[in-house]
């Protein structure tokens, strides 16, 4: 009877160990229960060893397959990061550069100059009836979605591009000096023009070509989507700081 008493006490014993060993490391690795059922039925079944051969449950074997579990947990994280939602973009750590891969976009090398609204940019001040008012008649802005200006020939009114180190800038205006592949990007002072970009040749990438026109609510629409607000923080944060 003590026999069996201890017997029973031991087996106890070691489910509970079993069970708070299973706890920690899917508190750790955040493996689910249900993929450690799996594992064990596959690799600790009665037949697994007489099929696979009386080896197959070396220290070696063992490793390989605590670290396909780790993949497979590691992969099902970065299925859920592959979109750009607000879920997902939940951590601040990742910029517009590096959640999207931007080589799906046709790309081109422009020279970017940066601009304000201001006379020594436009030759208009701010008594001017017209002063920051693009030649699609939206107002400037510089956001997530900024207004720029470009050669229409080449990039029409409403086109969207991606300039890495600036955001997003939608073409909303034109100029006479502004032929062939540059880009005017727009900033609210001219103190934000030289420290932040002044004149440089960049790869931009046509996320979507224009249909020759440009909306207010259009650029409202851009800015206020609500899976790009977490970028759109991240942009007003780093323009505050």
């Amino acid at each position: 009877m003590n026999k069996i008493t201890t017997l029973l006490k031991r087996t106890l014993m070691t489910v509970l160990f079993l069970l708070a060993v299973s706890a920690t490391y899917t508190s750790i690795s955040g493996v689910q229960a249900e993929e450690l059922t799996e594992w064990w039925d596959r690799y600790d079944h009665p037949f697994y060893s007489a099929f696979y051969g009386a080896d197959a449950g070396t220290i070696e074997d063992s490793a390989i397959r605590e670290t396909n579990l780790s993949l497979k947990s590691l992969k099902r994280h970065e299925a859920e990061v592959t979109s750009i939602s607000s879920s997902y973009a939940e951590s601040d750590s990742l910029t517009l550069e590096e959640a999207i891969d931007w080589t799906q976009y046709p790309s081109t090398v422009v020279t970017a100059t940066g601009y304000t609204a201001g006379v020594e940019s436009t030759g208009k001040s701010p008594s001017h009836p017209s002063y920051g008012i693009t030649y699609s008649g939206v107002k400037v802005k510089r956001d997530l979605y900024s207004t720029v200006a470009a050669d229409l020939s080449v990039f029409p009114l409403g086109t969207i591009l991606f300039i890495p180190g600036y955001g997003y800038g939608v073409v909303a205006d034109k100029g006479g000096a502004i032929k062939g592949n540059k880009v005017d990007l727009y900033y609210e002072t001219v103190k934000d023009v030289y420290e932040e970009w002044g004149k440089k040749k960049v790869e931009v990438y046509i996320v979507k070509k224009g249909r020759g026109k440009l909306t207010e609510e259009e650029l409202a629409l851009l800015n206020e989507d609500e899976t790009m607000q977490v970028f759109r923080q991240q942009y007003l944060k780093d323009t505050k700081s």
